[in-house]
């Protein structure tokens, strides 16, 4: 499983200047179908755990480099599982070093500024990893698919009209470039969910008493523009995966695959970053002694 994992990672980052189409990524890869479900789920899931133990040791050493920080960006449709995955990858972070930040519908001063400003306010700080459940991707997403949304942010009328959405990526990926300029490195995973396992788990959100609280009615009318997604996310994909903020498309019917993709591609990015603790002056290293000879003569 760790070498397939390794693979379908390469295979699930978009390459610049590629033309995704979603039809050539299977949302149901699940590991080698020769081996049992029951084997390839159990595997995935000490993978997992293996990960989060290499995520908990890494973190205090990216919070003491204090120099970088870490932006995930987790889009998808409806239950495809964005707040699983994140529940499951950072368990084992110190919630200190990490912030979750869900974006809501846009209040009127949000309105009054531009589409990126209310995301600028949220970005991690340096030493920190900050996730966000969806983000400033649905400016060119669900805006796109319903157009009274846009009419809404009261844009001029002679800056409308469908050059709106290629102005949107060249600010999106200038504005990714000057961030990961100054030390923020972003992640991106799409969770790449089938219509068929949506259906099956708004179902199981009827059927499951203690699921009713996660069912919304707009779920079931957001499906008819299912194919106006597609389309949205297929340009979002193409025009903002760059080799600053690569987009990774993540197969999400199956939860165990994708929690052990993002977690691999999570730690493995804080290993490469050749990250030490802060080197300490002579004169802090004398204190230190001295504050030792203190503590060890000390009776009390």
């Amino acid at each position: 499983m760790k070498n397939y994992l390794a693979e379908l990672i390469d295979s699930c980052r978009v390459k610049p200047g590629t033309k995704v189409r979603l039809k050539d990524y299977d949302p149901g890869l699940a590991g080698d179908e020769d081996i049992p479900k029951d084997e390839r789920k159990e595997e995935a899931n000490r993978f997992l755990k293996e990960r989060i133990e290499i995520l908990r040791e890494r973190q205090e050493l990216f919070h003491a480099s204090d120099s970088w920080s870490i932006l995930l960006i987790f889009q998808g449709m409806d239950t495809a599982g964005k707040d699983s995955i994140i529940r499951h990858v950072m368990t084992g972070i110190n919630p200190q070093g990490c912030r979750v930040v869900s974006f809501k519908h846009p209040s009127i001063n949000e309105l009054d500024h531009n589409f990126l400003w209310r995301y600028m306010k949220e970005l991690p700080q340096r030493g920190q990893i900050g996730v966000f459940n969806r983000s400033y991707f649905e400016e060119v997403l669900i805006v796109r698919v319903h157009p009274s949304i846009y009419k809404s942010q009261r844009i001029p009328d002679k800056l409308s009209g469908e050059e709106v959405w290629r102005s949107r990526f060249d600010d999106i990926n200038n504005f990714e470039r000057h961030i990961t300029r100054n030390g923020t490195v972003i992640l991106k995973f799409f969770l790449n969910l089938s219509k068929e396992e949506q259906r099956d788990r708004l179902l199981k959100r009827i059927e499951d008493p203690k699921k009713h609280w996660k069912f919304a009615f707009g779920d079931i009318s957001e499906r008819e523009h299912w194919d106006d997604y597609i389309h949205a996310y297929e340009a979002v994909l193409t025009e903002t995966s760059t080799e600053w903020a690569p987009w990774y498309i993540i197969p999400a019917d199956h939860k165990w695959i994708g929690r052990g993709l993002v977690a691999s591609v999570l730690t493995t990015t804080i290993e490469s970053m050749g990250l030490e603790y802060p080197e300490v002056s002579a004169e802090k290293r004398d204190r230190l002694s001295e504050a030792k000879k203190r503590l060890e003569t000390d009776e009390t």
